[in-house]
């Protein structure tokens, strides 16, 4: 964007590019990385798809109060339990990854995963052990949302610290296609057992199985983690830390970076608006506000998903060329006149028109997907990404990601205005489109405090 102001890490100075020889990254170890991150993030959605999707069957395992309403609600509630404890992990495992190292804390995050998902296959239901049944599914929910907290920021650092710099959009972008295939695996699972499977059958013992499948899921990703090197980035830092004696001081993660946090939370938010918007809310609007038939509309979502997966790569590969600003920026105008259109066009209720609306929102959405992974971690220097990331996105998550369903639904009920969705992705992208105008473009170019990397 031509004379648009910068902003870029005020630790830019100390931590400037390394102007040393470039750094040759191995492309086996790099695939190897990218697949191990895309694994976990994988996992986190596909315990989203399917907590979201079998929630009804775990509110009368969990909270038999013989009111359904009551029911979705306690649910709801224990899923979004997580969210309240995300920023607390990011709070935890940032410093730490920063500290300790990326692949140490990546494993970590990905066996408290695994372990909480894999706990609630195994919880005995109300019905044979009363309350203590609701508690554990909180905690274990608790456990998840802590480890995530820990989880993206960790994941595409990781892949941007191995990433050759004009590569580091693409394989960014493969964090994501993990975060679709992983809700569609997840969701998609819940929808065979729910067809396959008698309801008494899924209340018994069915509902268990896509929690349990979480524990081979975990192995593997923990197998391909443990695998991995440190980043060439964040060992160069280690060792210059050493040989100075320093440290980083949590202070120094949030005051010090304060402007490029304030980005870092515009973007998160657009990024996070429109994508819970889209993935989890839009099914819920259809069916309460259309009067759709509850499963055409979850199928509409995944067909949505599949058709993002396709355009992903492709997309990242896009901000390399022309840089992650014009290809976010260009979501941020996408959403905010298109919004209104794509929203009126979902409301005629036809298949076709809702397939076509859905779609147009979700090849917005992936201006996003594909190149926030690499354009955030780009924000920080070495010395303080991870930790400095954790914060900015899960505190942003947690405020307006994943309270985006539950703010519409207030305002659709307050004002009674059904178009309340498309206003409040628009608001969204003003947010955003203000933080593109502020950032510097990272495409192409070494990450703060690194070397060039080929």
């Amino acid at each position: 964007m031509p004379g648009a102001q910068v902003i870029t890490p005020s630790a830019h100075t100390p931590d400037a590019p390394d102007s040393s020889e470039a750094v040759a990254v191995d492309p086996a170890l790099v695939k190897r990385a990218v697949k191990a991150a895309a694994l976990g993030n994988a996992m986190e959605w596909f315990d989203f798809g399917v907590y979201s999707y079998i929630a009804v069957t775990l509110g009368k395992v969990f909270f038999p109060s013989g009111n359904p309403t009551a029911q979705l609600l306690s649910t709801f509630g224990a899923f979004a339990a997580a969210f309240l404890v995300r920023p607390l992990g990011g709070l935890v495992f940032g410093p730490l990854g920063d500290r300790v190292g990326r692949q140490k804390v990546l494993a970590v995050t990905m066996i408290m995963m695994a372990a909480g998902t894999f706990a609630i296959g195994l919880i005995p239901s109300y019905a044979s052990i009363g309350v203590a049944a609701p508690l554990l599914l909180l905690l274990a929910r608790l456990v998840q949302g802590f480890s995530t907290g820990g989880e993206y920021a960790g994941a595409s650092t990781f892949i941007a610290e191995y990433a050759p710099d004009k590569k580091r959009g693409f394989l960014g972008s493969w964090l994501e296609f993990g975060t679709l295939a992983g809700y569609i695996a997840g969701a998609g699972l819940v929808t065979v057992m729910t067809a396959l499977l008698s309801s008494d059958d899924l209340l018994s013992w069915g509902w268990r199985i896509p929690f349990l499948i979480a524990g081979p899921m975990g192995a593997i990703g923990l197998y391909l983690r443990l695998r991995l090197e440190e980043t060439p980035a964040f060992t160069a830092e280690a060792e210059k830390a050493t040989s100075h004696h320093q440290k980083v001081p949590l202070r120094e993660m949030i005051t010090g970076q304060w402007r490029t946090l304030l980005l870092c939370v515009g973007l998160v938010l657009v990024f996070n608006v429109t994508d819970y918007m889209l993935l989890s809310y839009m099914p819920s609007y259809l069916t309460s506000e259309l009067k759709y038939d509850e499963t055409h509309g979850l199928l509409v979502v995944l067909g949505v998903m599949a058709l993002m997966m396709v355009v992903q790569p492709f997309a990242g590969a896009l901000s390399d060329r022309i840089g992650r600003r014009p290809v976010i920026a260009a979501g941020c105008a996408g959403f905010l006149l298109l919004s209104v259109p794509a929203l009126l066009l979902i409301r005629q209720g036809s298949l076709f028109a809702i397939a076509l609306g859905m779609g147009a929102l979700g090849l917005l959405l992936v201006c996003f997907t594909s190149a926030m992974p690499a354009a955030l971690p780009a924000l920080f220097p070495t010395r303080v990404r991870y930790g400095s990331l954790s914060v900015g996105f899960n505190v942003s998550v947690s405020l307006f990601g994943g309270t985006t369903p539950l703010v519409v639904t207030a305002l659709i009920g307050a004002t009674g205005n059904v178009m309340m969705p498309a206003y409040y992705m628009m608001a969204a992208a003003v947010i955003g489109g203000v933080a593109v105008w502020f950032m510097t473009e990272s495409a192409g170019r070494p990450l703060p405090g690194s070397p060039p990397q080929h």
